[in-house]
């Protein structure tokens, strides 16, 4: 398939484009909103080379991670002639009412599902930030490259030139007008002309709104008062009568937030009672008189005092509780940043910059994304012992993104979130690496600028936590130890413990076998058996296997109607399912065992002339932990076909929720030249299901 077949791929996967409501991208993921997310199919979507992975919200928006490449993946959907006519992130489903309909739907869209608003709420954070990712990483970049030449003695200080002083104007200006962003992109998620939100939030910013708080050339009319706590000063303006509270807004990110959900609900309320020949002058008149007059006397302030009260009390906790924060952190975030909570966090942090003067949240979430960047680079390993040129493909692209970007989600949807048993190896570098920062902050405290003692690593700019960015960090050295440890820590965990299950591994070695058969390139049949064989070669004189027999009797099956996605899939190679009717389980075809689960669901076979087949008893029953199993033989025994493998209380299995089909499958088909099953029979155990032709 070729890479604009992929692309149309996705398109098809979710539904066709006649199933997309609106299309948007982040920094990794395709956003869709769909009109019935019950039509995407999900195993093509896997399939798809382009894709990570996909994840399923509430009601029906869909996310498709793709990684670094999205934004030439969305454009090039964008280009396709069936997606002509569709706008990126609107909804236009009644173009006869083009003056709230796109609300109104996008409204209703958004009400479907539990915890719809809670989605809303995090979407709206999320899409306030997601289109800066890319300044925000650009400048950290420049800080750590400045901050690098300092500590390396390149430069006395980041002020020494006026060319230095220059790189800095660089970066500041990002951080500087961040509320002027985040106002845009705020506006433009809620359907608010996004210039408008840019431009009251920019009125706070200006040198004439600075001047209020000149008690030099306002007299008593201004009163300033010292805030000890955070080391900053807040003055009170008397403006048409009425006290103003003035503050520093550079930088600030909740006072946008907080405008913007105001702005949206005075702009609709003004679109619908101004008529439309007039909307162009006095909507944004009325909405920047308004909404500007409110956020200057109350929204500004209510916003400085909730982001300055959030500050200090994590400042709080970092101060009289740093072992319990510095651990906290880092194992909270695997959870936060997959649901998208992260966000109100890294606001935080920016906020802490801009009142603090230093952020000390991301020292810890730095250890957090290195045991992620660690899992991945051990999954990595994992891929090239094994020959998984997929998994291999994926794993050093997630790792390039989060060594040298910072960015985790490729990591968490492309591996992590599919192979759940990555997060028990993970979370413990994510715990170590949480002691080891705690207890060096404590032992080895860090002076910031105000000459303040704080435990803990600091920062004094905003960063993504990558290799690049190690010396924007304060105490570099005991936050270059922490990353290292939970790093290495989370990486062994995976080599050692795996990240897979039984059935996973299954596949991985299938995947691996159908690449090592394509390039036999015209070879014979006994070459490519040869060619994909990872234990000792089959005896010379072993006999041809021409079947496979039923494991178990019942009915016969198509994979397809089987019940699982991936073994329809043919992932794990052709084969059948069988709807039993007793429990006991016996060898489809005689050969060594290479895997046998604890759990007794499912069991590896390979035959002396190098025949790999799967027997899964029942789908999902992994979950029950072996309960309702009689397990009878070991990895490595070697068994004739008839033989008794387990015993399993179908009763038990049924009991718990889970389908009683048992699937059996050869791994290795891409290997061999016909692989046929024989469906819709009613069988005994040893009967014939599967017939094979080397």
């Amino acid at each position: 398939m070729s890479h604009q077949d992929d692309i149309k791929a996705i398109v098809t996967s979710v539904g066709g484009a006649a199933n997309i409501k609106s299309l948007t991208h982040c920094a990794t993921r395709l956003r869709f909103e769909l009109n019935d997310a019950g039509k995407v199919d999900n195993a093509t979507l896997d399939a798809n080379k382009l894709v990570l992975g996909a994840v399923q919200q509430s009601g029906d928006r869909y996310q498709v991670v793709i990684g670094g490449q999205v934004a030439s993946v969305y454009e090039q959907i964008m280009h396709l002639p069936e997606m002509a006519g569709l706008g990126a992130g609107t909804v236009d489903d009644n173009a006869d009412e083009p003056t709230d309909a796109e609300v109104k739907a996008a409204a209703r869209s958004k009400a479907r599902g539990k915890v719809a608003w809670l989605d809303s709420f995090f979407e709206y954070l999320a899409d306030s930030f997601r289109p800066i990712l890319g300044v925000l990483l650009g400048a950290s970049i420049i800080i750590a490259i400045v901050n690098l030449c300092i500590s390396l003695g390149l430069i006395p200080n980041d002020t020494a030139t006026t060319g230095l002083v220059f790189v800095q104007a660089i970066w500041k200006g990002v951080f500087y007008f961040l509320p002027i962003m985040v106002a845009y992109n705020a506006a433009n998620k809620l359907k608010v002309d996004p210039w408008l939100g840019g431009a009251i939030m920019g009125m706070l910013m200006t040198p004439q709104f600075a001047s209020l708080s000149d008690t030099k050339t306002w007299g008593d009319a201004v009163k300033c008062v010292k805030n000890t706590t955070l080391g900053t000063s807040s003055c009170t303006a008397t403006v048409f009568g009425l006290p103003m509270q003035l503050s520093d807004y550079s930088g600030n990110v909740f006072v946008p937030l907080l405008m913007v959900a105001v702005l949206a609900v005075v702009y609709h309320g003004l679109k619908k009672i101004i008529p439309d020949s007039v909307q162009m002058v006095f909507l944004p008149f009325f909405s920047m008189i308004i909404v500007g007059a409110l956020t200057a006397f109350i929204i500004g302030p209510i916003g400085v005092w909730a982001g300055n009260g959030l500050g200090a009390g994590l400042a709080w906790m970092n101060t009289h509780a740093p072992f319990i924060f510095a651990i906290a952190i880092p194992l909270l975030y695997p959870f936060l940043v997959p649901l998208g909570l992260h966000w109100p966090l890294n606001a935080l942090m920016i906020m802490n910059i801009n009142t603090l003067g230093y952020d000390f949240i991301q020292g810890p979430m730095g250890v957090w994304n290195f045991a992620c960047f660690g899992a991945t680079a051990g999954v990595l390993f994992l891929s090239i012992r094994d020959k998984d040129k997929d998994m291999r493909q994926t794993s050093v692209g997630a790792l390039a993104a989060g060594l040298l970007g910072g960015v985790s989600e490729p990591s968490l949807y492309g591996i992590h979130l599919r192979y759940k048993l990555i997060y028990s190896r993970m979370l413990v570098g994510c715990g170590v690496g949480g002691v080891v920062i705690a207890v060096m902050g404590w032992l080895f405290p860090a002076t910031v600028a105000s000459g303040e003692t704080v435990h803990g690593v600091t920062t004094t700019a905003f960063a993504f936590t990558s290799l690049l960015t190690v010396p924007v960090f304060n105490q570099m050295w005991v936050y270059g130890v922490s990353i290292a440890v939970s790093f290495f820590t989370a990486m062994i965990m995976i080599i050692m413990l795996d990240y897979r299950t039984p059935e996973q591994k299954a596949e991985a070695k299938a995947r691996a076998a159908a690449q090592s058969a394509k390039a036999v390139n015209g070879g014979d049949a006994a070459t490519a058996t040869a060619a994909v064989a990872v234990d000792d070669a089959p005896a010379a004189a072993a006999t041809a296997t021409s079947a496979v027999f039923a494991p178990i009797a019942g009915h016969v099956v198509s994979l397809d109607d089987a019940g699982d996605p991936v073994f329809a899939s043919r992932a794990l190679g052709e084969g059948v399912g069988v709807e039993p009717v007793d429990g006991a389980v016996k060898a489809p075809v005689s050969g060594v065992l290479q895997t046998v689960a604890e759990t007794g669901h499912a069991f590896g076979l390979k035959t002396d002339d190098g025949v790999e087949v799967l027997v899964h008893v029942g789908i999902d029953t992994v979950k029950m932990n072996g309960n309702g199993f009689v397990v009878n033989v070991a990895k490595g025994d070697r068994v004739n076909a008839g033989d008794l493998l387990a015993t399993v209380d179908l009763d038990e299995v049924k009991k718990a929720g889970f389908s009683t089909t048992t699937l059996v499958t050869v791994l290795n088909t891409a290997a061999l030249k016909s692989v046929t099953p024989k469906t819709d029979v009613n069988v005994a155990a040893g009967d014939e299901v599967i017939a094979i032709e080397q």
